[in-house]
């Protein structure tokens, strides 16, 4: 545990934080404040900051089960010491991390007697698990059980409908939420004529993610939500007017696209996952369908403006990133 004394400054609004625990790897737990605000703003923070860290973040899941020895979700299977509705809720309970956009599929093919725990997912290579421990079913005979998976990313909860079942495929609740729960409390000091405030913040994760990078993350996310209303049409304007004024160089790479085919560089397998990108910008890309190095490449620098909410300065961190990631694939070729 890591704990600081407070010292509140007067003169610079600032945050920090006073303390940082790990209570268990699905229980993370940490002390924020923010200081010093005046009369009001904590409590307008404090609420807001509480929606975004319980609804805006996103986490992976494991969302729908399938195996052939499943008749239906109450049934029982020989051999197996719990039922299947048991094992889909111990499903849901596994706390995955990742940067999945979208689904993706996991199994687990087992042989008994046995104790099946997390460890026991195939999952992708992008994929982790937080505890390997966290148990799912215990096999008491020597029979095989065999559970195709569905995992996806996604925020807030989704309870399974009753017509949701597919294809011999079980849906499981999925609580796509990686903060547990959040308090905010407030700390007033000063006289009659000045008072102000400090914001404390105290959250608790699952794991997959720390208290600070949830705070980090669902600041992000909150800001984003309000980018529409700072001067949305004066700044469309302008990007109209000025738009073939930007001294930007072309995003085409026409040229080391060219060269890196020659070398058989599979840019279809190069996913932008791998480039670093801030999740602002990663996320956008992903929701305009660029997924791989090769559609990256394949739009030009007046394709990505025209993505809602993209700015010309995201267009240069992209170029900043593609020639370092260019510089490192050609470091690659050239130790071959």
């Amino acid at each position: 545990m890591v704990r600081e004394k407070i010292r509140v400054s007067t003169r610079t609004l600032q945050w920090k934080c006073v303390e940082s625990r790990t209570d268990s790897k699905c229980l993370y737990y940490g002390r924020f404040i923010l200081s010093p605000l005046m009369k009001g703003q904590a409590d307008t923070i404090g609420i807001a900051m509480r929606r975004a860290l319980l609804g805006e973040i996103e986490r992976t899941c494991i969302t729908r089960a399938k195996s052939e020895k499943i008749s239906h979700e109450y049934s029982t299977i020989v051999g197996i010491q719990e039922s299947v509705h048991e094992i889909l809720m111990n499903l849901k309970e596994i706390v995955l991390k990742s940067n999945l956009y979208g689904t993706c599929e996991a199994s687990i093919c087992v042989r008994g007697p046995k104790c099946v725990t997390a460890q026991d997912i195939i999952l992708p290579p992008y994929i982790e698990i937080v505890d390997n421990t966290q148990h799912i079913a215990s096999l008491t005979e020597p029979i095989d059980l065999r559970i195709g998976l569905q995992l996806e990313r996604n925020r807030g909860y989704r309870i399974k409908g009753a017509n949701n079942f597919q294809d011999g495929s079980y849906p499981i609740d999925a609580l796509f939420m990686p903060v547990r729960n959040v308090n905010h409390s407030i700390h007033s000091y000063g006289n009659e004529n000045e008072t102000q405030e400090i914001l404390f913040l105290e959250i608790w994760t699952n794991g997959s993610l720390t208290p600070k990078e949830a705070l980090y993350e669902a600041s992000r996310n909150l800001i984003d939500l309000f980018i529409p209303f700072l001067h949305a049409e004066e700044e469309n304007l302008h990007l109209e007017n000025n738009q073939h004024k930007v001294s930007l160089p072309l995003f085409t790479f026409y040229n080391r696209l060219t060269e890196l085919k020659k070398k058989k560089i599979e840019l279809k397998y190069l996913f932008i996952d791998q480039l670093e990108f801030p999740p602002r910008i990663y996320n956008y890309l992903k929701k305009s369908n660029i997924h791989t190095l090769l559609d990256l490449l394949n739009n030009s620098q007046e394709d990505l403006i025209k993505i809602e909410y993209f700015r010309i300065e995201d267009i240069k961190q992209i170029l900043d990133i593609l020639e370092k990631h260019f510089r490192v694939i050609d470091l690659q070729i050239n130790k071959r």
